[in-house]
């Protein structure tokens, strides 16, 4: 029974294939809700990111997270931009935000984004961030 639901659960969240015994059609119903739900969920987190990608946000999220199990809002959120970045797609806004998150927080990808102690500089797609005692500045906008 713990198998079956794990192979369940895979479908639902990292993009396995449908477990025997399952009828597909539900299934990827819910897989699709969750991607959505998930979605909304990185954009509570990355407004400007979702904004800056507009009506291609769904698209360009769902075709990313499709076979990616979550890491947590914040953390997805931020391995796309690094991936949009990274492939020249990160719009202005989500570089400004992509390079304020870097320069206040440190994160490897792996382990829990963790505040900066030393000043920062971050940059990201044209636009550049400072932290400083705390407070993260943008000193330069991305071009729009």
């Amino acid at each position: 029974m713990a198998a079956r639901q794990a192979a369940l659960v895979a479908a639902l969240v990292a993009g396995a294939p449908t477990p025997p015994g399952f009828p597909p059609g539900p299934v990827e119903a819910a897989r699709v809700a969750l991607l959505r739900k998930r979605a909304g969920e990185v954009a509570r987190h990355w407004p400007l990111l979702a904004a800056g990608l507009g009506d291609a946000w769904w698209v360009t999220f769902r075709d990313w997270a499709a076979d990616r199990p979550t890491a947590g809002s914040l953390r997805d959120g931020w391995d796309l931009a690094r991936a949009l970045r990274d492939r020249g797609a990160l719009p202005p806004l989500g570089a400004e935000e992509l390079a304020g998150r870097e320069a206040g927080s440190r994160y490897d990808g792996r382990h829990p984004p963790r505040p900066r102690r030393l000043p920062a500089l971050a940059r990201a797609g044209g636009a550049v961030a400072v932290q400083l005692a705390g407070r993260v500045r943008l000193l330069r906008a991305a071009r729009r």
